[in-house]
């Protein structure tokens, strides 16, 4: 079986084409694996700017199907001159009526190439920015209205969950069995969830931010700095500096640990947002020095309350199994400090490699192979979600 994938969530457009092996288990190998990031074009906005997104995917997501198609040796030009029957170019016409360039860019790719030996099609449906959403279940759409390929729609947050368990040897990917009950950790630019696991495509969310995402936090934080966006990078690396330096934080700087005795598994961010400009107003000018200290104050933060309630969730669900994803995922001292965890616990951990970790193609793949293995029949009706839930995906 031959899967192609499409996500746009947020700022991202990413196209991914695998193969199913033969057998019980999901394993497969990525034929191709494409992602654009427009994260230069919102850096003057110090976030995503939706519409820009939107704009984006549109002009970039047909061309970047097509070069998936080519890489995975898929994509057979037409020798003679064909033109899209009647009644599916009306229905592709209908979908794209609003974006015309996406439209011509399309109606070019179907009349230049013949149908590819695609077997499915996943895409995100939600949640996530839904103008950028509806680019991506758009262009599904379209290619199953032309060409007749059975559609899966893909909610991003599953996405995050089952890259965070993908094991790789040598050029194939898996999904492994697992202990359950399991915890989920998703934490992104735009979701910070727990998430309770009986099984694979049974979830129940036990825990969320009431305010902003870990993710979003730490961008607003590094705005109120002064550093570049994405900020969450910038404060991980000088958070690493001062801890390389031997930095002690000065008491004025220090930062509050929110709802880490809440009692609850809930997390919110707006009272530290808040707490660093207070911070940064006292301090003005700030200097290298304040702004490697207040940089790792709040990843400290943020890390302790993560830590703190992923603790609790394992002991109250009595969960076996950690998984964890999403972008923010990627910082090294989150990793390491829910590595110790996982450790001094005695449960298992998995952290999904760094390249899945932010949204791409592949999470979208490896879950719709994970849908078909399960037998979740296909959808012929999309509708993008920006607030889709994974409890009801």
């Amino acid at each position: 079986m031959i899967l192609l994938s499409i996500e746009t969530s947020c700022d991202e457009t990413a196209v991914s084409i695998v193969k199913r092996q033969r057998g019980k288990n999901v394993r497969f190998e990525v034929l191709s694996h494409k992602v654009l990031s427009q994260v230069d074009l919102h850096a003057k906005y110090g976030g995503v700017f939706p519409m820009l997104a939107k704009r984006e995917h549109a002009k970039a997501l047909t061309q970047l199907i097509a070069e998936c198609l080519g890489e995975a040796d898929l994509l057979v030009e037409r020798t003679h001159v064909y033109h899209i029957p009647s009644a599916p170019r009306k229905k592709l016409e209908a979908l794209l009526e609003r974006e015309k360039d996406m439209l011509s860019a399309m109606k070019v790719l179907f009349e230049g190439i013949q149908k590819p030996a695609i077997d499915a099609i996943a895409v995100t449906q939600g949640p996530g920015l839904e103008p950028a959403l509806w680019i991506g279940v758009t262009a599904a759409l379209a290619l199953n209205a032309v060409w007749e390929i059975p559609l899966y729609p893909i909610n991003h947050m599953e996405g995050h969950i089952v890259a965070g368990i993908l094991s790789k040897e040598e050029n194939l990917y898996s999904i492994p069995s697992i202990e359950f009950p399991a915890v989920a950790l998703l934490i992104s630019g735009g979701h910070t969830e727990l998430v309770r696991i009986s099984k694979l495509r049974s979830y129940k969310v036990i825990g969320k931010t009431r305010d902003d995402a870990v993710g979003e936090a730490f961008d607003k934080a590094a705005r109120m700095l002064d550093l570049p966006y994405p900020g969450g990078p910038e404060i991980s690396r000088l958070a690493e500096l001062a801890r390389k330096e031997g930095l002690v934080v000065d008491e004025d700087l220090r930062l509050p640990r929110p709802m880490l005795h809440s009692g609850d598994l809930n997390f919110s961010c707006s009272g530290l947002k808040t707490a660093v400009l207070t911070r940064v107003n006292k301090r003005k000018p700030l200097t290298d020095e304040v702004k490697k200290m207040i940089s790792l104050e709040f990843e400290n933060s943020i890390t302790d309350v993560l830590v703190a309630k992923v603790k609790q969730a394992m002991y109250e669900t009595r969960a076996k199994t950690l998984i964890v994803g999403g972008g923010v995922s990627a910082n090294n001292n989150i990793r390491y400090a829910l590595k110790e965890l996982a450790t001094t616990e005695g449960f298992t951990i998995f952290l999904p490699d760094k390249n899945l970790s932010t949204d791409n193609g592949i999470m979208i793949s490896s879950t719709g192979l994970l849908h078909i293995a399960e037998e979740v029949k296909p959808k012929s009706k999309l509708v993008a979600n920006g607030s889709w839930s994974i409890e009801n995906s």
